[in-house]
């Protein structure tokens, strides 16, 4: 039989452990990367782009020639989400409705389906692109592969998928930059066969994982030899080419 005194003393060590799991779980969850003043100043509204929050959404809206095509966003892991507003305000200037969507903690696995707030809020757009960045994009992947009817294309920025893709319909563009020291490419490559075997693949030469945002230099990334503004503004030409190109047909 166990003795008090010793129950007493397992219960302290117990409560020691879970105080120690639960400090480290929030010191891991406050740490992320935060955006820069390039991506403040790019959810300022101005004669192109409208931007408003509705709920855990960003919406950049086209003041003119806005097509009836969206495109939804999910950041990076631990990326605060407004780093992507420049990238987001370049498509919204090319007359693409976009949307980021908040991540609790700053991570998309805690937000999965964050795309059906998009839609709902927006039923005026009738065909959807989905994308992300790093972990977004792989979260991205996953959403599209159980929502194919709501999805018509795919953007994967220096990530890949979870979910075999390879025999939907949809259109899959996936972008990564020459200098990503932090895309697993092992990985990448073998990810390959669960995309459409029509995905464009494209190499940014120069480009990083971060300079898809602007929130600073990533922890074990390469060393761009391009900006973020020019890394940022291939990948938009880059998506109109491809998914509004493909989507209009």
């Amino acid at each position: 039989m166990i003795k008090k005194g010793r129950i007493q003393k397992l219960i302290g060590v117990i409560g020691i452990i879970l105080v120690a799991v639960i400090i480290g779980m929030l010191t891991y969850l406050g740490d992320y990367y935060h955006a820069d003043k390039t991506a403040h100043d790019a959810l300022i509204s101005d004669s192109q782009v409208t931007v408003e929050e509705k709920g855990n959404l960003i919406i950049f809206t086209p003041t003119q020639g806005q097509t009836d095509i969206g495109f939804v966003f999910y950041p990076g892991g631990k990326v605060e989400v407004s780093a992507y507003a420049p990238l987001m305000h370049l498509l919204a200037e090319k007359g693409m409705t976009t949307v980021i969507v908040k991540m609790p903690f700053n991570l998309a696995v805690f937000n999965i389906n964050g795309a059906d707030a998009a839609m709902e809020a927006l039923p005026e757009v009738s065909k959807w692109i989905i994308g992300g960045h790093s972990l977004g994009g792989a979260i991205a992947s996953d959403y599209a592969a159980e929502n194919e009817e709501k999805v018509s294309g795919l953007v994967l920025l220096g990530a890949y998928p979870n979910k075999d893709l390879s025999q939907t319909k949809i259109t899959v563009l996936s972008l990564y930059g020459s200098e990503d020291h932090i895309l697993n490419r092992t990985a990448f490559e073998a990810a390959k066969t669960k995309m459409p075997a029509d995905t464009t693949f494209y190499e940014i030469i120069g480009g990083n994982h971060g300079n898809f945002g602007n929130y600073g230099e990533q922890k074990g990334d390469g060393v761009s030899t391009i900006s973020a503004a020019d890394q940022q503004s291939i990948t938009c030409e880059r998506i109109v080419e491809k998914e509004m190109a493909e989507i209009r047909k």
